[in-house]
């Protein structure tokens, strides 16, 4: 399995308020626009707001809702001992914005940040 990137749709509503997107994705939006070769080298799917979040929940249960998130694949770990990942029983997860650049950045050989 493929690492896989989870986050919002641009475009969504809370209540009667919006059109709103996501701000934590936009760095990662970024990354994937300067280095177009990640998208093939990971999953990305884009997600409806409104919790419960099905597509994450499958993945990392109920209690890890936040996007975006990065989920390892099988067998997978951080080259980076920098960035910090979660578990799920055996299902490792990034679900802070950037610690998921790092990762993308130095997982998959692409330019790193200076911030």
């Amino acid at each position: 399995m493929k690492d896989k990137l989870l986050m919002l749709r641009p475009g969504f509503t809370q209540g009667l308020e919006g059109p709103f997107y996501c701000g934590d994705a936009v760095a990662i939006e970024g990354l994937l626009s300067f280095f177009p070769q990640l998208r093939s080298q990971i999953d990305v799917e884009y997600i409806d707001a409104q919790r419960p979040r099905k597509a994450i929940v499958d993945l990392i249960g109920e209690a890890n809702q936040s996007a975006p998130v990065l989920v390892l694949g099988a067998g997978r770990k951080p080259v980076d001992d920098s960035v910090e990942f979660r578990m799920h029983g055996q299902t490792r997860f990034v679900d802070s914005p950037d610690h998921i650049r790092r990762y993308l950045s130095s997982q998959y050989g692409v330019a790193h940040s200076t911030s």
